[in-house]
């Protein structure tokens, strides 16, 4: 997907990686889907993906196949909604960036029209990201700023 890293389902060896840090709440306080138990997250991220249902996608390390953090992904006609962590060991290393940059190519290629993304407002960093990536504010839902980019080719 990207020179670093790349996205793909997850496997049963990264769910205790993927539980520390989605079950650290300091980290993940602007996040949803976060605190619970080995055979939740399983259960979760385990099962046949669906991308109209949402998957959750493990970013993997090229060099290391290390389990860097994750994506989510979910297809409303030709609207795509994402969303992304990356674990505190392999924050501020633009993997972000990089990873997502890669989604929108991807999703763009699959005939995406509008890619949407949410952020709590506290979340300052998550917004600098997505307007770094020429996002723009449309709306505010459930409390979450609701952030749209028009896809071109």
């Amino acid at each position: 997907m990207t020179a670093r890293c790349h996205a793909r389902p997850f496997e049963q060896s990264d769910i205790e990686s993927f539980m520390t840090y989605r079950n650290d709440l300091d980290w993940m306080k602007h996040q949803s889907f976060k605190g619970l138990t080995l055979e939740e997250y399983r259960h979760a991220l385990l099962k046949p993906p669906s991308i109209v249902d949402g998957i959750q996608l493990a970013i993997i390390n090229q060099e290391t196949n290390d389990l860097i953090g994750d994506l989510y992904v979910q297809q409303d006609g030709k609207t795509y909604w994402i969303g992304y962590t990356i674990s505190p060991r392999h924050a501020r290393q633009g993997y972000a960036f990089e990873v997502v940059s890669g989604l929108i190519r991807h999703l763009s290629d699959q005939g995406a029209k509008i890619i949407r993304a949410g952020a709590l407002p506290a979340n300052e960093a998550s917004i600098a990201l997505l307007k770094k990536l020429n996002f723009t504010y449309v709306t505010t839902e459930d409390d979450e700023q609701i952030y749209e980019l028009a896809v071109t080719k």
